[in-house]
């Protein structure tokens, strides 16, 4: 079957917002055996929407929309696609009643334009929305489907999973089960070229390799009756691949690296404290947002300069002196101090240059040290990163979090990484 992608914004046609839901339900239609064939992008133009709804559905069997279900007069998605399909929204009395009470009980009041929302052809699926007021909607007419969903990823994200997937597994009679595998420490090209014989001849289940910054993911498909069944399929490809990429793959289940490193604290019941000059307070950050962070992070610090590293940390004026704020003894004392001041099993510590300027020929843009210390000593690897600035403080970060991992795996440092 075909499908295409329409979305509805002018912002996004203004570049003002990056469209990311776009991505999102593309990756998920090819293991379904769906072809998506053309993405679109549209204002919030009555005239214009209507000649994109219509050219999409004479092209596509399913068409995905997203955006444009608000209740404000250029929120035109809904009506648009249901006059293209021939079908008229009228109000859905149990949809009215929740939209009331979602105001009610907060204390708002819900002006006539929110009822909008609630209106939906009489033969509409909807699409529950417990992240927001505006519900999504399945229309079907004709042979064709139009799947219309809210343009915010924190509601259409949740809303695409778990009701649009199932809904189309069943028309397109397609079960699949997916894990997807987290790699850190190698390249694209050169995981792929370790996977070559695998990806050559895949059938099923399939393998789809993708590029994040500083990292790479692995999705492995297979389509079963069953998830037991389709456990049994990727059972042995996972055991194959871990064999060949060894304790690079940190997460066979979709983890990032930050949960990882979270889990695995909480379950040594050990506890770490993080000094932090270059990333900016990045690595203590992204712990955080990890649920009962407080089990484990005593504490983070943004030591930036050098005053901060000799009061707070108890960097030596000597050290900075004769190896500057960016290098393998400051990054070492830094890890120590923090350990020390917060009481700590493991400290943490990363300092840095992350650009565009501050470089020299002998401590380029991209130099990082990061240091790990435990009760034992401390230990420390050297960076050479490139990109822009976000990117450094990004890849530092991982890197940080990569050493903290194996740190509690009691594994080998990857050192002076190039």
């Amino acid at each position: 079957m075909i499908a295409e992608i329409v979305s509805v914004g002018t912002e996004l046609l203004m570049g003002q917002i990056v469209n990311t839901d776009a991505q999102f339900i593309a990756k998920h239609l090819a293991p379904l055996g769906l072809a998506c064939r053309y993405q679109v992008t549209v204002g919030d133009n009555a005239g214009r929407l209507t000649e994109v709804v219509r050219a999409a559905l004479s092209r596509a069997d399913i068409v995905f929309f997203t955006g444009g279900l608000g209740p404000t007069d250029d929120d035109l998605t809904k009506e648009t696609v249901a006059a293209a399909l021939g079908l008229a929204c009228v109000p859905f009395p149990e949809e009215v009643e929740r939209l009331t009470r979602f105001f009610r009980d907060r204390g708002r009041v819900m002006t006539p334009n929110n009822l909008k929302q609630a209106s939906f052809p009489e033969s509409a699926i909807l699409l529950p929305n417990p992240n927001g007021t505006a519900p999504g909607c399945i229309l079907e007419a004709g042979g064709k489907a139009a799947v219309l969903l809210p343009g915010p990823p924190r509601e259409l994200y949740p809303m695409f999973t778990d009701h649009v997937l199932p809904y189309l597994e069943r028309r397109c009679n397609t079960h699949l089960y997916s894990r997807e595998l987290r790699i850190f420490g190698m390249g694209e090209s050169m995981l792929t070229y370790e996977l070559r014989d695998l990806i050559e001849r895949q059938t099923n289940p399939t393998i789809a390799p993708y590029a994040k910054t500083g990292e790479v993911t692995l999705r492995l498909t297979a389509s079963c009756e069953t998830d037991a069944e389709g456990q049994r399929l990727l059972s042995p490809l996972i055991e194959e691949i871990t064999r060949r990429v060894g304790d690079r793959l940190y997460s066979t289940e979709g983890k990032p690296l930050h949960q990882v490193c979270a889990e695995l604290l909480a379950a040594s019941g050990r506890s770490l404290a993080v000094a932090e000059s270059c990333t900016g307070g990045m690595v203590t950050s992204s712990l955080v947002s990890v649920p009962g962070c407080s089990d484990f992070l005593i504490e983070g610090c943004v030591t930036y300069s050098n005053d901060a590293k000799m009061r707070r940390l108890g960097v030596s004026e000597e050290t900075l002196r004769a190896h500057t704020a960016v290098s393998r003894q400051c990054a070492l004392e830094m890890a120590r101090g923090i350990r020390q001041s917060a009481g700590a099993d493991y400290g943490l510590a990363i300092t840095g240059i992350a650009g565009p300027g501050g470089g020299t020929e002998a401590q380029p843009v991209g130099l990082v040290y990061i240091a790990v210390a435990d009760a034992a000593g401390a230990e420390a690897v050297e960076l050479h990163l490139y990109g822009d600035r976000d990117r450094i403080r990004r890849t530092a970060t991982l890197h940080a979090l990569d050493l903290l991992r194996r740190k509690c795996l009691n594994r080998t440092f990857v050192r002076d990484i190039l």
